[in-house]
């Protein structure tokens, strides 16, 4: 189908355009670029995923796979709670055999994750803790309102909001990605004069996996590679606000192989990239609202940055990081600038895992559990 005058289809100019841009592939002026080279952004990788899948003959499970929360147990025990009297947001909440005195967690996902990422995780942390997790607006079972504006305050907000109303005591953040962000302006919220004085101290202290430095990569502006690249980011926000593009685009990405080969290019651990994981993907991909919350956090501001806000935080933090993660790689400005936190704060730890990618907690559980237990088990006890 033709557009205008002669246009070819979306797809096919798309994908010429993003291909001479450096979606596709990195454009020739920066192939001759000196070491390092330049990052691999989030949405570079997945469009250029999405034109070109692979596929893996891996069939070994996981070593933690005895520990995977079965996907229709953890959605038929979700509840929905009425975020500011319109939006329903879905959540769920696993009971500690410990009942109410175990303290409280609330896992938050990172972008186009679910509570379903979790899957590996809350099985193990519930035996001593009351587990909640929480699917962000936007994201999940909950809601995506057509023409909303998606920002991280706004979820720092909700998770504020969250714990204020459904869990009420301080509470642990744990966060990966874009979760982990949240869950830093949600702490920093917490601490600011013009809250709330009932939401003040709710938050006890925050695990960060692999943090992300904005909603998009428009917020890593102090790299020398993402300067260059910035009018082209600019251009991807033009292209993607274009309601054929955009939807060209998502239907590409949402493609089961496409999505297959896009969480095997950010896992380290490739056994770990199952059936499942799949789906918890591309199942919410298919809801109504889905490509427009897409494009609001693709095109948006990027919203506060870490760097900002960390230096500001008494509480104690636990930064676990991926050695293998191409999204925001430790040799990157975000990376490098957690990986410095340690020396500067007394209230910071940091572990690396090794042959970990993006998202640590389902990538290889058992390494995250060994660090993250310990340092819960020591909070709680002070």
């Amino acid at each position: 189908m033709a557009l205008g005058c002669g246009v070819p289809t979306p797809t096919t100019t798309t994908t010429r355009l993003l291909l001479r841009i450096g979606i596709g592939k990195a454009p020739p002026p920066f192939n001759s670029l000196p070491r390092p080279a330049p990052p691999r952004l989030w949405y570079t990788t997945v469009v250029q995923a999405s034109l070109s899948a692979t596929t893996s003959d891996s069939t070994n499970k996981s070593n933690s796979n005895s520990n995977i929360l079965d996907l229709s147990d953890i959605k038929g025990k979700c509840q929905t709670w009425k975020w500011k009297g319109q939006f329903s947001i879905n959540f769920f909440f696993h009971p500690s055999p410990m009942g109410p005195s175990a303290p409280p967690l609330l896992l938050v996902h990172g972008f186009g994750a679910s509570i379903l990422h979790w899957r590996r995780n809350i099985g193990i942390l519930s035996q001593s803790y009351n587990v909640y997790a929480i699917d962000l607006l936007g994201f999940g079972a909950s809601d995506k309102p057509p023409g909303f504006a998606y920002a991280t305050d706004s979820w720092a907000q909700l998770v504020l909001d969250f714990l204020d109303d459904i869990v009420k005591i301080p509470t642990v953040l744990i966060g990966n990605s874009l979760g982990s962000l949240v869950c830093v302006i949600a702490a920093s919220a917490s601490t600011s004069a013009s809250v709330e004085s009932k939401k003040q101290g709710l938050i006890r202290g925050l695990v960060l996996l692999n943090c992300a430095g904005g909603m998009n990569n428009k917020a890593i502006v102090d790299d020398w590679r993402i300067k260059l690249l910035f009018p082209l980011f600019l251009l991807i926000d033009f292209l993607l606000k274009q309601r054929g593009i955009a939807s060209a685009i998502f239907e590409r990405v949402k493609q089961r192989e496409n999505l297959r080969s896009i969480l095997l290019s950010v896992y380290g651990n490739k056994n770990s990239v199952d059936e499942d994981l799949v789906e918890i993907i591309k199942g919410p991909a298919e809801d109504e609202g889905a490509l427009d919350s897409f494009v609001s956090i693709v095109t948006g501001p990027p919203g506060p940055n870490p760097v900002q806000l960390i230096p500001k935080l008494s509480l104690p933090i636990l930064v676990l990081w991926g050695d293998q993660d191409p999204f925001t790689p430790i040799d990157g400005p975000v990376g490098k600038y957690f990986s410095s936190l340690p020396s500067q704060l007394s209230n910071v730890e940091l572990f690396m895992l090794e042959g970990v990618g993006h998202c640590p907690h389902d990538d290889r559980p058992q390494l995250v559990h060994e660090k993250l237990l310990p340092w819960l088990a020591a909070l709680t006890a002070s």
